[in-house]
């Protein structure tokens, strides 16, 4: 399928000032989002056009008419991915579009018809896997008393005590530790703050890791060197990325002999953790930095416990031939 099958389609590619693709991924607020959404909208692009190696970029978003939408979230329940990653594609979809409407490249009309498409449904538990304490302290036991160790503990202590997503993680500078009050200041989904809490224990870890970091502005977890040193730019602490911090989970976990754990997996242990200790969900939600109640209540493990207990009080008869 063509990017569309529309006569007087335009071969040029569109300037990026005006490139709708350029202009939606140029509006995020964040490098993690801004990587996603790329994707997302390369992907289409590779679909609907059939080339591999096609980008987002330079096509003629402004001609998409709602029979393309429609054939578009078609071919993506189609790929047999989950109703989430589909309609992560869909929310790109509807947002290229709608900047195409604000740069005046289509009519409201046309842009409204295009981006009438209804969610893909789906009812799936959370993926993920509990992390028990014993594997985070086996983690922790794996951690070294090198730069890199103690940046590591640090990391995992926060990710344990806070459930906090790796980009938000990653996105953390020291301004926003507050040792007196135990607190992080979290940057998460569309730029909202929030205010995550720290146990004793892991301030403890943070201190030992400032330590060795320094008390200079900058990223407050940092990529080190091979030399043990944290690696700066512009002579402040950079950030480490998403993909560095689950590196950092893989690499620790397996020297512990654990089996593989995500940043995911501590979210979803952490907001267990609480609903099981009876926090009521509205404070979960706030922690966590969900935007509905009904997502945090998808972690709650305390119905799969009340069911299973249920099943524990019937008994297997005991084995014996009939007469």
């Amino acid at each position: 399928m063509s990017l569309p099958a529309v006569p007087g389609l335009p071969t040029t590619l569109v300037e990026p000032a005006r490139d709708p693709y350029h202009v939606y991924l140029d509006s995020l607020t964040s490098p993690e989002s801004r990587r996603t959404m790329r994707g997302c909208l390369d992907r289409l692009a590779r679909l609907l056009t059939g080339d591999e190696t096609a980008s987002g970029a330079g096509q003629p978003w402004h001609l998409l008419r709602y029979e393309h939408t429609v054939r578009i979230r078609t071919l993506l329940t189609d790929q047999g991915w989950s109703a989430a990653y589909v309609n992560k594609h869909l929310v790109a979809l509807r947002r290229v579009l709608k900047e195409a409407w604000r740069l005046g490249q289509s009519s409201a009309e046309d842009y409204a018809r295009a981006s009438d498409l209804a969610p893909v449904r789906q009812s799936r538990l959370p993926t993920g896997h509990h992390v028990p304490p014993e594997v985070v302290g086996a983690a922790l036991s794996a951690c070294d008393d090198s730069p890199a160790g103690i940046r590591d503990a640090a990391l995992i202590a926060v990710l344990y005590s806070t459930g906090c997503r790796r980009a938000e993680i990653g996105g953390l500078s020291l301004s926003d530790y507050d040792p007196g009050a135990r607190s992080l200041r979290v940057r998460g989904k569309r730029d909202k703050e929030r205010l995550v809490y720290l146990t004793t224990d892991a301030i403890g870890l943070v201190e030992r890791w400032l330590a060795v970091r320094g008390g200079g502005a900058g990223a407050l977890f940092s990529p080190i060197s091979r030399m043990g040193r944290v690696r700066l730019r512009d002579g402040r602490p950079v950030g480490l990325t998403g993909q560095g911090i689950a590196d950092i989970l893989a690499r620790r976990l397996g020297e512990a002999g654990a089996s593989r754990r995500t940043a995911h997996d501590f979210r979803r242990t952490f907001i267990g953790e609480l609903l099981d200790a009876g926090v009521d969900l509205a404070t979960a939600q706030a922690l966590v930095g969900h935007s509905s109640p009904a997502t945090t209540a998808r972690y709650d493990r305390r119905p799969e416990k009340t069911r299973r207990e249920a099943v524990d009080r019937i008994r297997l008869p005991a084995a014996r031939p009939l007469a």
